[in-house]
């Protein structure tokens, strides 16, 4: 059996390493020229972490990750508000936590692919097309793979998705007629932009070593740690009803959060050029149906949950091994394939439907929420509260910010 996967992340990476190690013919196909350096830093936890343990990745993932004491909001003098310990977190999730970069998730999956697994960098997807034996992908240098199945596996912005779950066709055949336009309607823009990027700061660098500290800010705030080479990763969140992306993500960055105080604007004058910041919207993706014939999609493709539910990564490597059990244990391709989105969109759905609720922990909009949050932060120091509080925050238990 051969499958070609559209995207090499987490998604992408972790189903090509579950099918390779059932013999499957892989062949991974990414856009970017190289594995991505661009990107924040996760607590991996859930079913991913359960799905990288059972995988064997679970000492490279610790190699891997960092060692965070606690998360803190500062003033605009960096003086702490609140905060909550690392130690209560992981206790919420039974010690099964991982803080890692993003992309060095990525590359923990990579560095453990298969041999046999063919990963093709630089290449750009032109068309897919479905038919009841198989499904085809064709290049944009015009080459054309054959398989049993194609996964689309490509985030947020999904090609595939564009090119075979929309248009007027609305067929696994729809190939490049599609827009992104008709596309629009798979995508649940939240109210937010992120970013992130990567600098040199000795004093950030020091500042904000063991810990996770961010702004104690309405509407907008930003969060740096320290990375053990010495430099500094920013994160950063604010709200907006425009999902457009801006055409230089740095100097959007500079005129939204200008106006912070603390270490900030010294942050925004390190911030690298705009090609070298991961910028995008805060979204939520929701596709009717995951699978036409014998193409499908995984993870953020359709089922993104946002980084408001906290979850991105864990889900979509989970879902990944979930696809690749119905795959292996299934002889017929298509039953395989709605019986993985029957057992997995529901989990995603509940997620979702958290995430959208939390919003007011994420990022308050007023005075009030951002003193309710740090109230909530600071009972969180009594017997039992820490513990709740924690849960709701990991997605362990409803919580009274609504997280989930």
């Amino acid at each position: 059996m051969k499958a070609v996967i559209c995207g090499g992340g987490i998604a992408g990476l972790g189903l090509a390493r579950c099918l390779g190690d059932r013999g499957w013919d892989v062949v991974v196909l990414e856009k970017a020229p190289a594995l991505r350096t661009q990107g924040y830093m996760i607590d991996f936890f859930g079913p991913g972490y359960t799905a990288a343990e059972e995988l064997g990745l679970r000492p490279r993932l610790h190699e891997l990750g960092y060692d965070v004491d606690e998360l803190r909001y500062v003033d605009e003098n960096g003086h702490r508000r609140a905060g909550m310990t690392y130690a209560t977190l992981n206790r919420a999730v039974g010690g099964r936590l991982i803080s890692i970069m993003r992309p060095d998730l990525e590359r923990a999956l990579y560095e453990r692919l298969p041999a046999h697994v063919d990963v093709r960098f630089g290449t750009t997807l032109k068309a897919v097309a479905g038919h009841d034996s198989g499904a085809a992908v064709t290049l944009d240098d015009g080459t054309c793979l054959e398989a049993d199945v194609v996964v689309g596996a490509d985030g947020v912005h999904s090609a595939v998705r564009r090119l075979v779950f929309t248009g007027s066709t609305g067929g696994a055949d729809a190939g490049a007629a599609a827009s992104e336009d008709d596309d629009a309607r798979h995508v649940r823009h939240l109210g937010f932009h992120t970013a992130a990027f990567i600098f040199e700061d000795t004093e950030i660098h020091a500042a904000c070593r063991g810990s996770f500290v961010l702004t104690d800010t309405t509407d907008r705030q930003m969060g740096f740690y320290a990375l053990r080479d010495g430099r500094v990763a920013a994160f950063a969140v604010h709200r907006t009803a425009d999902p457009g992306l801006p055409g230089d993500p740095r100097e959007a960055l500079r005129k939204e959060y200008g106006g912070l105080g603390w270490v900030v604007p010294r942050a925004l004058r390190a911030c690298p050029p705009g090609d070298e910041v991961y910028y995008d919207q805060v979204a939520q993706t929701e596709v009717p149906c995951w699978s036409r014939g014998r193409v499908t999609l995984v993870g953020d493709a359709c089922y993104a949950v946002s980084l408001l539910a906290g979850q991105g990564a864990s889900l979509g490597l989970a879902g990944a091994r979930v696809l690749a059990e119905q795959l292996a244990e299934e002889p017929s391709v298509t039953t395989a394939l709605r019986r993985y989105e029957d057992q997995w969109r529901p989990v995603v759905t509940e997620k979702q439907r958290a995430a959208r609720k939390g919003v007011r922990w994420f990022l308050p909009r007023s005075q009030g929420e951002l003193r309710a949050r740090r109230l909530a932060l600071r009972a969180a120091r009594l017997p039992g509260v820490g513990r709740y509080l924690a849960s709701a925050l990991t997605g362990r238990s409803r919580g009274i910010f609504g997280g989930g």
